[in-house]
Protein backbone atom coordinates (compact mmCIF):
# COMPACT_ATOMS: atom_id res chain seq x y z
CA UNK A 1 0.00 0.00 0.00
CA UNK A 2 2.76 2.44 0.86
CA UNK A 3 4.50 1.75 -2.46
CA UNK A 4 1.35 2.56 -4.42
CA UNK A 5 0.86 5.91 -2.74
CA UNK A 6 4.51 6.79 -3.25
CA UNK A 7 4.29 5.96 -6.94
CA UNK A 8 1.08 7.93 -7.34
CA UNK A 9 2.86 10.99 -5.96
CA UNK A 10 6.28 10.56 -7.55
CA UNK A 11 5.23 9.82 -11.14
CA UNK A 12 3.22 13.01 -11.74
CA UNK A 13 5.99 15.08 -10.15
CA UNK A 14 8.59 13.40 -12.36
CA UNK A 15 6.42 13.71 -15.49
CA UNK A 16 5.84 17.41 -14.87
CA UNK A 17 9.48 18.16 -15.53
CA UNK A 18 11.13 17.91 -12.13
CA UNK A 19 14.19 15.73 -11.79
CA UNK A 20 14.20 12.30 -10.20
CA UNK A 21 15.92 13.52 -7.05
CA UNK A 22 13.38 16.29 -6.50
CA UNK A 23 10.51 13.86 -7.15
CA UNK A 24 11.90 11.46 -4.54
CA UNK A 25 12.47 14.29 -2.07
CA UNK A 26 8.97 15.73 -2.46
CA UNK A 27 7.43 12.26 -2.20
CA UNK A 28 9.35 11.57 1.00
CA UNK A 29 8.31 14.93 2.45
CA UNK A 30 4.66 14.21 1.68
CA UNK A 31 4.95 10.96 3.66
CA UNK A 32 6.44 12.65 6.71
CA UNK A 33 3.01 13.91 7.77
CA UNK A 34 1.79 10.33 8.17
CA UNK A 35 4.62 9.58 10.57
CA UNK A 36 3.99 12.77 12.53
CA UNK A 37 0.29 11.95 12.80
CA UNK A 38 1.05 8.42 13.99
CA UNK A 39 3.47 9.80 16.58
CA UNK A 40 0.92 12.22 18.03
CA UNK A 41 -1.77 9.54 17.89
CA UNK A 42 0.43 7.22 19.96
CA UNK A 43 1.14 9.99 22.48
CA UNK A 44 -2.48 11.05 22.87
CA UNK A 45 -3.65 7.45 23.19
CA UNK A 46 -7.35 7.07 23.73
CA UNK A 47 -9.42 9.68 21.94
CA UNK A 48 -13.18 9.88 22.09
CA UNK A 49 -15.17 8.23 19.33
CA UNK A 50 -16.86 11.56 18.65
CA UNK A 51 -13.55 13.27 17.88
CA UNK A 52 -12.51 10.43 15.60
CA UNK A 53 -15.87 10.63 13.82
CA UNK A 54 -15.55 14.38 13.35
CA UNK A 55 -12.00 14.01 12.04
CA UNK A 56 -13.00 11.30 9.57
CA UNK A 57 -16.01 13.33 8.41
CA UNK A 58 -13.74 16.33 7.80
CA UNK A 59 -11.27 14.18 5.84
CA UNK A 60 -14.09 12.69 3.75
CA UNK A 61 -15.50 16.13 3.00
CA UNK A 62 -12.08 17.41 1.95
CA UNK A 63 -11.59 14.42 -0.34
CA UNK A 64 -15.05 14.88 -1.90
CA UNK A 65 -14.24 18.53 -2.54
CA UNK A 66 -10.94 17.67 -4.21
CA UNK A 67 -12.50 14.98 -6.38
CA UNK A 68 -15.56 16.96 -7.42
CA UNK A 69 -13.88 20.32 -7.97
CA UNK A 70 -10.46 19.29 -9.25
CA UNK A 71 -10.15 15.72 -10.48
CA UNK A 72 -13.43 15.15 -12.33
CA UNK A 73 -13.30 18.41 -14.36
CA UNK A 74 -9.63 17.77 -15.15
CA UNK A 75 -10.33 14.23 -16.37
CA UNK A 76 -13.18 15.52 -18.54
CA UNK A 77 -10.84 18.10 -20.10
CA UNK A 78 -8.05 15.59 -20.65
CA UNK A 79 -10.05 12.81 -22.26
CA UNK A 80 -12.81 14.85 -23.97
CA UNK A 81 -15.41 12.16 -23.90
CA UNK A 82 -17.77 10.07 -21.91
CA UNK A 83 -15.22 7.50 -20.80
CA UNK A 84 -14.15 9.43 -17.70
CA UNK A 85 -17.77 10.12 -16.73
CA UNK A 86 -18.59 6.46 -17.25
CA UNK A 87 -15.66 5.51 -15.02
CA UNK A 88 -16.83 7.86 -12.29
CA UNK A 89 -20.37 6.48 -12.39
CA UNK A 90 -19.07 2.91 -12.40
CA UNK A 91 -16.81 3.63 -9.42
CA UNK A 92 -19.60 5.22 -7.41
CA UNK A 93 -21.92 2.30 -8.22
CA UNK A 94 -19.31 -0.28 -7.22
CA UNK A 95 -18.66 1.60 -3.98
CA UNK A 96 -22.35 1.60 -3.12
CA UNK A 97 -22.66 -2.09 -3.97
CA UNK A 98 -19.63 -2.93 -1.85
CA UNK A 99 -21.18 -1.10 1.08
CA UNK A 100 -24.57 -2.77 0.65
CA UNK A 101 -23.08 -6.27 0.29
CA UNK A 102 -20.81 -6.08 3.34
Amino acid sequence: MMCQSGISIALPINNSGYGKFKAILLTALSGVTTGIGAFFGAIIGNVSKELIGISLAFAAGAMLYIVSCELIPESNKMYKGRFSSFGNILGITLGILAKVIT
